[in-house]
């Protein structure tokens, strides 16, 4: 099916509209279902039935980068390992606008097997080999809305979609009340379906996969920073 000459001016339109905002994002975040202030850290347990446990630490670090597209970004670093053992290690970069929007910038990401790297094949970064920034957070997440975390053509195209911000969850860290839940797909993986829910004033605390994959990654243990 071809696609209209005013289907395209207003895609064009709507990614300009993207830039612009992306470019006044800077790495102060403090969007409240995903404050990002250093020295947070959140500790996940990742759990699926076909394959072993993880231990998945979030640092928000003191570190800043100005990735290629210009824009300077938080770093967090993300590590998950297994029975000790390191598995992957990551420096995600995100960014918060003037509205209140978090961006997601790329990532530098290592996998490992046996205490050796083996892959950096998940890494990228906007303004890199047409890679662009996709936002991870509303700044007003209303029910229905649809946004792309990740748009690097061909790699990385998660979409999330706000269904409520009325949800409660059940983690080992808590039991939290007006959830923000998003279901997250990738066009990528037709099959693969996600479902998040965010705190407020905490962020992710429980992620649970519903198709394609069955891990659960729930909340262990948290720290705000005070940076």
């Amino acid at each position: 099916m071809s696609v209209s000459p005013r289907a395209r001016t207003v895609g064009r339109m709507l990614a300009l509209i993207a830039t612009l905002a992306v470019l006044t994002a800077g790495p102060h975040i403090d969007n409240p279902y995903w404050p990002m202030k250093p020295g947070t850290r959140w500790v996940y347990r990742e759990t699926n039935p076909h394959g072993p446990t993880q231990r998945i630490v979030v640092t928000v670090t003191d570190r800043t980068k100005r990735v290629a597209s210009g824009v300077p970004a938080r770093v967090v670093h993300d590590q998950a390992t297994e029975r000790g053992q390191v598995v992957e290690d990551t420096f995600d970069y995100y960014a918060q606008d003037a509205k209140g929007n978090v961006w997601y910038l790329g990532e530098d990401t290592t996998e490992f097997e046996n205490g050796k790297p083996v892959s950096t094949a998940g890494s990228w970064e906007a303004g890199v080999d047409g890679a662009r920034a996709g936002i991870v957070m509303l700044a007003h997440p209303r029910v229905g809305r649809r946004y792309r975390e990740e748009h690097y053509p061909g790699h990385a195209l998660d979409g999330a979609q706000v269904l409520s911000r009325s949800e409660q969850a059940e983690v080992p860290f808590g039991h939290f009340k007006h959830v923000l839940l998003t279901k997250n797909f990738n066009p990528l993986e037709p099959k693969a379906l996600e479902y998040k829910l965010y705190a407020r004033g905490v962020g992710p605390v429980l992620e649970i996969g519903v198709s394609g994959d069955s891990d659960r990654a729930e909340l262990t243990r948290y720290r705000r920073g005070t940076g």
